[in-house]
């Protein structure tokens, strides 16, 4: 004979279960956030072909750089698009501000970038930028 407390139980296992199965399903067709990072990169990059990889690029203006979510900082300078990616991407949030102190005129892997809260203005995390690749 099974006990009446015990049914309530099976039965929220039963449910926790369920919805844990179906909350899986609901995000694969979308794909993880890096895998849309990395469809939309690919789109950016069609018909492109990838240059020798720079340490440092020139003629930088802030608003020409797009934050890609957990994939990589592109920086549009017009015929040429430089493709960084961070050693952590996961970082990389779109929502995001990046705050980039550099140490000269040019925007180079070393300076020191760190991501800020859109709305509450406090540092979400520290990006390390990988080599400028040109796609031309």
């Amino acid at each position: 004979m099974i006990s009446s407390a015990r049914i309530p139980l099976a039965s929220a296992i039963a449910t926790s279960l369920a919805v844990v199965a179906l909350s899986g399903c609901a995000t694969s067709p979308m794909g993880t956030s890096a895998e849309r990072g990395e469809a939309r990169l690919a789109d950016m990059l069609a018909g492109r072909t990838a240059g020798e990889p720079q340490s440092c690029i020139s003629g930088f203006a802030d608003n020409r750089i797009t934050v890609i979510d957990e994939t990589a900082v592109v920086y549009d300078a017009g015929d040429t698009i430089y493709v960084a990616r961070p050693d952590n991407p996961r970082s990389l949030d779109s929502q995001d501000v990046l705050v980039i102190e550099r140490t000269g005129g040019q925007l180079c892997k070393q300076d020191f970038v760190r991501t800020v809260d859109r709305t509450l203005g406090f540092t979400t995390g520290i990006v390390f930028l990988g080599d400028f690749v040109p796609y031309r």
